[in-house]
């Protein structure tokens, strides 16, 4: 858009500065023919006035070239007299028969004119009357040199006015197009904010009227889009609160029922059934309340130290082994004194991407046998992708390849919730879940904050 209305400036202005400056320089070339015609005018009739009484007296001849010589000169215009009888006084002319022209007869008819002879240039006539031997004539010849003389000086400052003009418009236009151009990168920065999730985002009225008027209404937009997402999601916890007053009651009879079973072990397996329902019900209302995720992010790294660190203790108690590799800006932990480690920011709030570590961590301490040792990874592949990784060399999933567990089943005696909440928060994130065998590892992967989400980068 800048460089369109640059181009269309620099255009327009050439167009005007043509249509002036032409008729500008025509003007200046004939002023400057007009004016050194009528300098050789009044030099012509000067010189006749001069001797014209010397020429009234055969004696005063003399005297008459002598006034011819005084006029002419280096860079003057040539001047000269041509007498009755055909004789010329003054320099470059010929004498005798060929000196009297058509131009000079009609002169000596009393005629005082300018014309332009067929060599160029331009010679004025003027007539002597009085003269003893017939009308003299002087005749003051302008070459074409002399005629346009400082015409090219004129059209010089003419053209250096007409290149600052245009200099001037593009300038102008520059600054123009750059407000232009900021105050339209600035609307389309809010709306990708806004595209990603960012509510809070808002344009800066900038601009000529339209382009303000248009923030204006993106800003109106903006405002009545997270009025409604936060209408959905106090209705979506009303309702939770609903369902949670009308499931509690009958939970908790199902729960009383199951207890006052005489067989033992079906008592255990419905009270099974009705924890699970309860903390299904549990993890309803939970992702119900929580708040829009808008542009909330999490550094993967620092969630996956901080959850290895608050679990570390109990898996001390097991006899376990924890190991954590995160991304370090120069080397690793097991080679030295522990470096900064890479951030690995991934949209997700910090609240659920803690609950998906500790559900993988907690599958591991609750579904190995004491003193497995594990390690919790955390890399960031070339792809925009971050993901963590917990291995154990346990006894795998039941099923073989965890199908089962990613669908939220277990066969371990759990449900398999755990599971199937990490899953949900790895792919609501726009990442991938993965369980593989030999070794057990179960990886989440997440595209990095302020990438577009894509295929989940492969687990490895």
């Amino acid at each position: 858009m800048r460089r369109r209305l640059l181009l269309l400036t620099a255009a327009t202005t050439a167009l005007v500065l043509t249509a002036l400056l032409v008729p500008l320089t025509l003007l200046t070339r004939s002023h400057a023919a007009d004016r050194a015609t009528a300098e050789a005018t009044a030099r012509a009739q000067w010189v006749a006035h001069a001797i014209g009484p010397a020429l009234a007296s055969a004696g005063e001849r003399p005297t008459a070239e002598q006034t011819v010589a005084g006029v002419n000169g280096d860079g003057l215009p040539r001047t000269s007299l041509v007498l009755g009888d055909g004789t010329v006084v003054g320099p470059g002319h010929r004498s005798g028969g060929g000196a009297v022209t058509d131009a000079v007869r009609l002169a000596r008819t009393g005629r005082a004119f300018t014309y332009e002879p067929a060599g160029g240039g331009r010679q004025v006539l003027v007539p002597v009357h009085g003269a003893a031997d017939g009308t003299a004539v002087v005749r003051v010849t302008l070459t074409e040199r002399q005629l346009y003389a400082g015409t090219l000086t004129s059209w010089l400052v003419l053209a250096g006015i007409g290149v600052g003009l245009v200099l001037l418009g593009l300038l102008l236009a520059d600054r123009l197009g750059a407000r232009l151009v900021g105050a339209t990168r600035g609307l389309a920065r809010t709306a990708d904010r806004l595209a990603a999730g960012d509510l809070t985002a808002r344009a800066v009225p900038d601009g000529p009227p339209e382009l303000r008027l248009v923030a204006g209404e993106l800003n109106r937009l903006a405002g009545r889009i997270d009025e409604l997402l936060r209408a959905e999601r106090e209705n979506a916890r009303e309702n939770a609160a609903d369902l949670a007053h009308r499931l509690r009651t009958p939970v908790a009879a199902l729960r009383l029922d199951a207890e006052s079973l005489r067989d033992a072990r079906e008592a255990r397996r419905i009270a099974g059934d009705v924890a699970a329902l309860e903390r299904s019900v549990d993890d309803v209302i939970r992702r119900a309340r929580l708040p829009l995720r808008g542009a909330a992010c999490a550094d993967l790294a620092a969630v996956a130290r901080e959850r290895a660190a608050f679990w570390a203790p109990l898996a001390e108690d097991q006899g376990r082994g924890l190991l954590v590799d995160v991304p370090v800006r120069g080397g690793d932990e097991a080679s030295g004194p522990p470096l900064a480690p890479v951030p690995a920011p991934v949209p997700v709030p910090p609240d659920e991407l803690s609950a998906a570590l500790d559900a993988l961590i907690g599958n591991v301490l609750d579904h190995t046998p004491h003193g497995t040792a594990f390690r919790i990874t955390v890399e960031v592949t070339g792809d925009g992708h971050a993901r963590v990784t917990v291995t154990d060399e346990g006894p795998g999933f039941p099923d073989g390849d965890g199908e089962a567990a990613a669908r939220g089943a277990s066969g371990g005696g759990s449900t398999g919730l755990g599971l199937d909440i990490a899953r949900r928060t790895a792919e609501d994130a726009g990442g991938g879940f993965v369980i593989a065998s030999g070794p057990t590892r179960v990886t989440l992967s997440f595209p990095l904050a302020g990438t577009p989400s894509g295929p989940p980068a492969p687990s490895g």
